[in-house]
Parts: C-alpha cells; structure tokens; sequence
C-alpha cells in the first residue's frame, strides 16, 4: 500500500494538533503502510507576497493536509489554495484536505442581495485539487454537498467524544440531564447528542431556546422551550464566538430553575473573551481551535478521532463507526 503523508505548517499555532494526528496513526495496531510527518515551508517577500512549499517528496503517497484554522480568515484562505497547489504538483496519489474547523461555514447560504455563498467559493477551492476532504460538526451539513459530485467530504461528530468525556469526568452532571440548544435550528444537533449519551445508557431530556437577535453577535431575547427545572442544563452549540446567545441562554435556565448549568461548544473562539460566562458551572470545548491555556476552560481533545478518520480514510475502511 502506498504511504500516508501528514502534512503541517510547523509555525502556526495548529501543529501540535497535525502532530498528535500522525502520531495516532504512526502508532495505529495493524498499520502496515509507512507514515510520515511533512512540513509545510514559508517563504515571506518584502512586498507581502508568499510561497508555500512542501518541504520533502510527497510523490505517489496520499497526503493529508491539516489545515491550520488559528489563521486570521483571509490568510486562512489564501494558505489553504496555495497548499493545495503545492500539493497538487507534486504527483501524489490523492489530497485530502483535513479540517479541525472548517471557516466560513456560516456563510452557507445566499442571506441577502450582492453576496456570494463564501463556503461554497472554497468548496470550490478544494474540487479543484483536492480528492476528498474531513471536518467535524460542520455548522451546516449542507456544506458537504457543495463540492463536486465524486468528491468525499466527511463531517465527523464530536458527540461521542463529549459523551464519553463526560461519563468519566462528570458522572453528576448525567444525573437528571436535559441538553440545550441555544437555538432553534441546533435541534437535529441536539439528537446527535442524545443518541450518543443513551448508547452509552444515559438518558437526557431536550429543550431549545428561542432567540431573538438584536444585530449580528448581539441577541435581544432568549425563550426556552421545554422543561429544564431542576435540571442539569448542558447547553450544546458548534460555535461559541462573542458567547452571547450562550449567555442569555444560561441566563434564562436559571430563571426558569435550572440546577447546574454547563455549555459545550465543537469550536471555543471566545472573541469577547471568557468574563461573560462567569455564572456556568463549567464551559467545555474541544482543541481543534488553539487558544492556549485558559483557566476555567475544559478542553476535550478531538484528535483521536481525526487519526481514527485518517487512518480509515487511507485504508479503505468505513468511518461510520466513528459516529458511535
């Protein structure tokens, strides 16, 4: 079998991340194809042009590229083509594209008039060079449809990670559980969660919140739908940006007599920073986004499962398994 090559810029502040990828795959029981870690190499031009290199031959091997998402947006973008055209010329067998967090996800739709649909302009991006790609709890699923026909894009969830993360670190919290989504379109998500924790027999109620925005990143109101008195509240989100409608959110499960109110998020941005969430019991996301050590932040790592994925992705195997 042809090897796998781990791709990863080792400047930015995604590496450790690539890097515990292809360490899980290197150590993988049964592996019987050769691993390797590539760098991706930089090189800066006094006009605020650049080039990206791939730093050793990647000829005839599948390569997975492990996009870095701690870039600022645009950077994000301009690195993510022009690693792909590094990659695309250097003759590998296939590129995959992996995505801790894939960007402008929340731009999936046309919302109003003059705008362009920016997910789908780097789904583009990536049918043009890549041969498949892998994220998890993609902000919206459809996403996985925008790229060409033939093209396998994998949308992982974190839900069993979470689960099994809070049978061994937070037994108390299972006990009388309701999962909360912030909003009403997070309640396909919310079932994710559930079916995750009644597989491993916890049962937990549901209950939504009912947000009304004010402007972007500011909410106005928060309803909850549901019965959450003396409750153990987790609310379940993909994205926590400012924290606002997390905020609000908790907020109005203790007016409406929550016990313990906690708050996941697949993507802890925390561009408003950490102050506001002061009133939860505990604020838990994963490490697919870097931003460094935080007091009062439970992280859960997430890259067991993309080694896992990557490891299937190349052997052939089935990554449905993943989902439970």
């Amino acid at each position: 079998m042809a090897g796998a090559v781990i791709i990863a810029d080792p400047e930015e502040k995604g590496y450790e991340f690539a890097r515990g990828v292809f360490e899980y795959v290197s150590r993988k029981e049964g592996r019987d194809f050769p691993v390797e870690l590539v760098h991706l190499k930089k090189k800066e031009f006094r006009d605020g042009e650049f080039k990206i290199k791939i730093e050793k031959n990647v000829r005839k091997h599948s390569c997975f590229i492990i996009h870095d998402p701690n870039k600022e947006a645009g950077r994000w973008v301009a690195d993510l083509l022009f690693s792909l055209k590094a990659a695309a010329s250097s003759s590998p067998n296939e590129i995959r594209v992996v995505f801790p967090y894939f960007r402008f996800a929340r731009q999936d739709r046309k919302d109003e008039s003059r705008v362009g649909v920016s997910a789908k302009a780097i789904c583009d991006v990536l049918s043009m060079y890549a041969s498949g790609a892998l994220s998890v709890d993609l902000h919206a699923p459809q996403i996985q449809e925008y790229v060409r026909s033939n093209f396998p894009f994998d949308n992982l969830s974190s839900a069993p990670v979470l689960a099994s993360h809070l049978i061994r670190k937070h037994p108390d919290l299972l006990n009388n559980l309701t999962l909360v989504s912030p909003d009403l379109g997070g309640g396909k998500r919310l079932e994710t969660y559930q079916k995750a924790l009644d597989k491993r027999g916890v049962r937990a109620g549901l209950a939504l919140g009912h947000k009304t925005r004010v402007r972007d990143n500011e909410v106005g109101k928060v309803v909850i739908i549901g019965d959450v008195k003396e409750k153990n509240c987790l609310i379940v989100d993909d994205i926590i940006d400012t924290g606002s409608t997390m905020v609000k959110t908790g907020e109005q499960l203790k007016l409406n007599g929550a016990s313990k109110i906690f708050a996941y998020g697949s993507f802890g941005l925390f561009t408003d920073g950490l102050g506001k969430f002061g009133g939860f019991d505990g604020v838990m996301t994963s490490d697919a986004v870097n931003i460094g050590h935080v007091e009062n932040v439970e992280f859960i790592s997430l890259v067991e499962l993309f080694g896992e994925a990557v490891y299937r992705s190349h052997v052939g195997e089935s990554l449905s398994d993943l989902f439970s």
